[in-house]
């Protein structure tokens, strides 16, 4: 299949809008504390939802992952239970900064490591970043996409220093400037842990393809692997809370989820975890277009993400109170990362056009 970086921009921000939206539904849960929902949603994104369209899209998965050596194995669930410690805060993120301020700092961090560090980690970061144009025109994307990141956390920063107690408060109901701003630094860190993850399970990839796969899904037997790891640490971290919080019976509608509604609770829970799960679904498709400058892709993925969740953190009414140049500001920064997922698009077109 000749890749098609174009193509590829526009599964990357279908993947952006999975991402951004997957918290929403989080929102209409009634009486189940945190863990509880967490853990629900969970299960789809890390577990159902994973195995479900890898047995349905790609050939003789369990075939494919037996022939794959322990190695390719074993590392991508190693960096999906790293990258599980970033997704447990990343929802502990978007209760103490809201949307759009959060995913903001979180995604920063994550797009540098996420997307610097594979190129190192397969041995040929300077062929591919310095001695290309495409790889130039990539760094430059990236630079751009920084910029866009930082300028949208001063808005945030200027909007918490203009608010109240009483209006942060009405804007995200736990708002915590200072314990969220090192929540997110912590989990955008240890996000772009599932980049490394998705980088060691490559051979996998060839492997799928062999077996007669489609170009398009040869990535999902990689996402079954990295996202058992992520459930194995957001399930000790959520099983140790629920022994500690007593709040188990919530699942049965005790304790203070006495008058719950159950069904609705189960089914928003598992709209948001298969939302989580479609943005990395959405992300091996677009990574399959855009050919050996592939590790470009999860800068597109971050930039478009925060893109979306900025529009839901208006949607929310999150900045409503903030002062007409800040809410300029913040837009300004979208803006920027608009035109670095163009920059980049265009860089990967040239080079597949070469």
């Amino acid at each position: 299949m000749t890749p098609n970086p174009m193509m590829g921009v526009l599964y990357h921000w279908l993947g952006g809008l999975a991402s951004a939206s997957f918290y929403v539904p989080y929102r209409g849960v009634k009486r189940w504390s945190w863990e509880i929902y967490w853990l629900t949603g969970g299960i789809f994104s890390w577990l159902i939802a994973p195995w479900f369209f890898a047995s349905i899209q790609t050939e003789d998965l369990l075939g494919v992952l037996g022939q794959a050596e322990t190695g390719t194995i074993v590392w991508p669930i190693i960096f999906g239970m790293l990258w599980g410690f970033g997704g447990l805060t990343y929802g502990l993120t978007m209760r103490y900064l809201g949307l759009s301020l959060g995913m903001a700092v979180v995604l920063g961090l994550c797009t540098v490591f996420g997307t610097l560090i594979p190129p190192v980690f397969q041995g040929d970061f300077s062929a591919k970043l310095l001695e290309t144009t495409t790889g130039n025109i990539t760094l430059l994307g990236l630079a751009i996409t920084l910029a866009g990141i930082v300028v949208v956390a001063m808005a945030g920063a200027k909007k918490d220093a203009a608010l109240t107690s009483d209006q942060k408060a009405a804007a995200v109901a736990e708002f915590d400037f200072r314990k969220g701003i090192w929540v997110a630094v912590f989990s955008g860190i240890m996000s772009s842990c599932f980049a490394f993850g998705l980088a060691a399970g490559e051979p996998i990839k060839a492997l799928s393809a062999a077996a007669g796969t489609g170009p398009l899904w040869t990535g999902l037997p990689v996402l079954c692997l990295v996202m058992f790891g992520g459930l194995l640490t957001n399930a000790v971290w959520c099983a140790w809370l629920i022994l500690t919080n007593r709040s188990g019976s919530q699942w049965f509608g005790g304790g203070s989820a006495v008058g719950a509604p159950l069904a609705m609770n189960f089914l928003l829970c598992a709209i948001a975890g298969t939302a989580w799960y479609f943005q990395f679904f959405f992300y091996t498709m677009g990574e399959s277009q855009m050919g050996e400058f592939g590790y470009s892709s999860w800068t597109l993925h971050m930039a478009s993400i925060i893109i979306f969740g900025t529009i839901w953190g208006f949607a929310f009414r999150e900045w409503k109170d903030a002062a007409t140049r800040v809410k300029m500001t913040v837009w300004g920064g979208v803006g920027l990362l608009v035109f670095a997922t163009v920059v980049i698009g265009y860089g990967n077109w040239l080079g597949s056009a070469a």
